[in-house]
Order: structure tokens, then sequence, then C-alpha cells
């Protein structure tokens, strides 16, 4: 099925949706061209107002956004409506903060007056996926509208209420039409856009076959691009680490948004000494949790978001078992109607494993056992994901050498890879490239321009 919100944790199709043709295309390409060059020439201080004003409809109708989300996705209302505000939050942030961050910066030549100004470059394509149908596009919308750019959203096919919905809090903000537009349009149509003279960037969010594919189309124009891709993140746990916090952390940083998380811990490396009671303090926490219906409060774990999503993590587990991995709980879908798979931990992987490198995008956690910080590492970085990862220790020096030597694009000490405001998001190797969020978030779109006066 094309666009169309399908409930995850039934199946029935509750809304279908057509897509855009190439005339109602060409008429949102106008419109967002027309609105820049009319919106770059704004100041801060509105355009804060009108942030603040969408942080504010957020807050209003959070827990409307919550179950938009719960609806399409299968994500448990309680995070649905947690990830609307801290959508608010980047909202605020941004609004409070994009003066400062883009403020001239002056530097001392042989000029009179030498500085770098930062300018808005224009239409900016958004591809965004379905597991943060909210948070992945206000943390690039908020940057990039504060600066100055408009923005086209092209959101993932099984989430088309929230990104009307999305389109619809800025429009409730006041921003002028245009500034943000939701294009309900298949992945077919995004190499045409990249075409287009009036699209200046792209920024993407999902797999890595979807961002080689946008950063090829973006290439062959010489176009600025964003990419944030999968990761296959690793948590440490070593003698030194505060195992009760360590083991309550791992069961929240695999299973968030039911294990659909680019920056989810997925593969727990741990030390030889305590690894027999790190594994039954999480079998424990995994049996405790409940699976159902997620519009429930007490549900812990909804389903998967796509049949799809469902099958490929079978076929990842079936493969990691026939190699000779062992299934400590879970391993099996649930019977009955909706896309559930249970909680699932996978231990005595063999060394040869090839699965144990790719990413698994639901429930299953990979529990692997090390000698030492060295054999940590080294496990860290044989994938070729490097988005986050996750390090528990309370020796110093094993801090230092963990934060120098984890490929990542984010090392987190005890405690868990999350996304913030303040802090710069993003990868390296095949988790992608550029960053988020922070000042360095709002500089990737912008013409960071040279002005030398004498």
């Amino acid at each position: 099925m094309g666009i169309a919100t399908i409930n995850p944790a039934t199946g029935d199709v509750v809304k279908t949706f057509e897509a855009l043709t190439d005339q109602e295309i060409e008429s949102k390409l106008a419109l967002a061209q027309q609105a820049f060059e009319h919106y770059r020439q704004t100041r801060f201080e509105p355009r804060s107002q009108w942030l603040n004003a969408a942080a504010n409809v957020l807050d209003t109708e959070k827990e409307h956004f919550g179950k938009l989300m719960t609806l399409e996705m299968g994500k448990t209302l309680k995070s649905a409506i947690a990830e609307v505000e801290k959508c608010a939050w980047v909202c605020r942030y941004y609004a409070e903060h994009a003066s400062s961050f883009l403020a001239d910066d002056h530097a001392q030549t042989d000029a009179s007056s030498s500085f770098v100004r930062y300018q808005p470059l224009g239409a900016v394509l958004a591809v965004m996926p379905w597991n943060f149908p909210f948070w992945q596009v206000f943390r690039f919308a908020a940057p990039a509208l504060m600066a100055g750019n408009v923005g086209l959203l092209k959101h993932a096919s099984n989430v088309p209420q929230c990104a009307l919905a999305i389109a619809a809090v800025f429009q409730k903000a006041g921003f002028p039409d245009g500034v943000f537009q939701t294009l309900l349009i298949g992945a077919d149509k995004v190499a045409a856009l990249m075409e287009d003279d009036r699209i200046k960037a792209a920024t993407l969010t999902g797999s890595e076959p979807a961002g080689a594919s946008l950063a090829m189309a973006a290439g062959k124009q010489i176009k600025k691009v964003v990419l944030e891709l999968g990761g296959s993140d690793p948590f440490i746990v070593l003698p030194s680490a505060d195992l009760d916090v360590a083991v309550s952390t791992a069961v929240t940083a695999r299973l968030i948004n039911n294990g659909q998380s680019c920056i989810a811990a997925k593969r727990f490396i741990v030390a030889n000494t305590i690894a027999d009671e790190f594994e039954q303090r999480l079998l424990e926490r995994y049996k405790a949790l409940k699976i159902g219906d997620p519009m429930l409060p007490d549900t812990d774990i909804g389903p998967l978001a796509t049949p799809g999503i469902l099958q490929d993590l079978d076929q990842q587990v079936r493969a990691i078992s026939q190699q000779g991995a062992r299934i400590a709980i879970g391993g099996t879908p649930l019977d009955g109607a909706g896309n559930y798979y249970p909680p699932t931990i996978i231990t005595d992987i063999p060394a040869a494993s090839s699965t144990a490198k790719e990413e698994f995008f639901g429930p299953v956690a990979l529990l692997f056992r090390v000698a030492d910080i060295d054999e940590a590492i080294h496990l860290a970085n044989i994938t070729p994901f490097g988005l986050g990862a996750s390090a528990w220790t309370s020796d110093v020096a094993e801090q230092e050498k963990l934060i120098n030597g984890i490929e990542a694009g984010a090392v987190f000490i005890n405690g868990m890879v999350k996304s913030d405001p303040r802090l710069p998001f993003g990868g390296i190797k095949r988790s992608g490239f550029g960053r988020e969020l922070g000042i360095q978030g709002i500089h990737e779109f912008v013409n960071i321009k040279t002005v030398w006066v004498k």
C-alpha cells in the first residue's frame, strides 16, 4: 500500500491518502520559493515568536499528537507524549539561542573590518522516518526556520497524518504561508526534487540505502546534504560500573520506541567478571515487561511499525541462532493480530557471526563477553556503523580511553545515548555525516560567508 495509516497494533487500514500530482508538487515548490524571498528578510524576533508559538501548540495538543503517533507507528502513548514535549523544547531552545548562534563572527585581519556572516540557503528538503515522526522533523525544522530557510517535508509513507499535523502546527503558530510544507509523495519523487534549482539542500534520517540514494541525487547537483543513518550502538559495561544503574539503563536504552531507534543500545559488551550477573539481572527485567496495546498506560512494549520490519527482525534472529548463538528469552513473533515481537536477549554469539555486525531494528539485545577494555573497544568498533556509544565505568583512566578509542559521533559515559538540543548529534562511518542540534546543527544549512572590508 502507498501512503496510508495502518494501525500496527491491529493491522487495520485506518485511512489512505492520494500522493500529490506533479502539478501539485510544482505549486508547492513555487510557494516555497516565493515564501523564502520574503521570509529570509524577517528578523530573528518574529521568527522567535512564531517558533515559541509552535512550542505552545505542541504543549497544548500533546495528547492528540501523541495518539496520532501511536496510531500510525505503534510507540507507547506515554513515550509519544514525551516526544511531543521534547519537540516543544527544541523549538524554545532555538527561539532563544539562534540569534547568538548566527551573529556575525568578527576576526582580526589586515582589513578594517572582517567577519563571518551566516545567511540562509533557501528551501531545504527533509526526508524523514517514521520511528520518531515528530522529533526527527522538529529537530531539523527549528534551527532551519530560525536561520531563515524554508522547509519541505517528505515524511515516511506510513505516518501521513503526523506529517500533515506537523505542517498544521507551523501554520497555527503564525509562520507565513509556504515557510513549512508537507509533501505527500513517494520516495520515487525525491531524485527529481533534488534536480530542482529551488531546492538548495536536503537532510535525511533513515536507512543506509535511503541515505546513499539521496546523497547520490544531491551529489549530482552539488547540493549540501546531512545524513543520520543506522547504528549498532555498543553498550560497554566494565567491572567498576554501578551495575544496578547500568542494568536499569540497559533496558530503557535497548527497548526505547519498541527497540526501533538508531541510537538504541544494541550490542551489550560486558566484562567477563560481571557478565553472568549482568545477564541474569537483564533477563529478570525483561521478564517483567508488559507487551500489549500501546495506547494503555501500563504497556511497556508495543508493536513494531510494519509487518515488513517484523519479518526482517525475525529473519535476523533466526540467522544468528543458526550461526550458533543462544536465545535467552523471546526470539519468536507473537501470535495474533499486530506486529508484535517480544523483548529478546541473544548471547553466546560466535565470533565469526556475520549477523552480529548488522543493525537489529527491534527489541533484540545482543550480549557479548570480553576480557578487558581493549577487547571491548575493538568489538565496539568492528561494525560499519558509528552513531553513538554508551560505556560504564567509574575508573577515570578507563573513561578517557573509551572516549578516545570508540569510533562514534557520540560517547556517553555512565549514561544512555540520547539527542539533546544543546549538543550536536550525528554519526561517522556508515551512520552518516553532518550534525543536527546545538550550534553545529544550525550552521549546516547556512551560507558561511566571509566578509572583508578595507
